[in-house]
């Protein structure tokens, strides 16, 4: 699976975590070059408090464009370490 915003692959992995019909990528599969850290936060009844980040690619930000849950709630445990994208953000195989 890759994970492609503003012409660049962002992320790249063989294997993601599914949920809600959004590809979780591990976060080692993330090239952090392009991902700054947002103060953006969400609460997810189920899965906990989600975090963003902000993608940065050639000059271009795509604000709050992926999400994790660095703790995320028992129910939910399968995507700890795991980044979301939506946005624009293209997944695919």
């Amino acid at each position: 699976m890759k994970a492609i915003w503003n012409n660049k692959t962002i992320a790249e992995t063989k294997e993601t975590v599914k949920i809600e019909n959004n590809h979780y990528f591990p976060s080692d599969a993330i090239k952090k070059e392009f991902f700054k850290p947002s103060n953006t936060h969400t609460h997810c009844p189920w899965k906990g408090e989600a975090s963003y980040f902000t993608i940065e690619v050639d000059g271009k930000q795509n604000k709050d464009a992926a999400w994790y849950y660095p703790n995320p709630k028992p129910a939910a445990d399968a995507i700890k370490n795991h980044v979301a994208f939506w946005k624009g953000v293209e997944v695919k195989e």
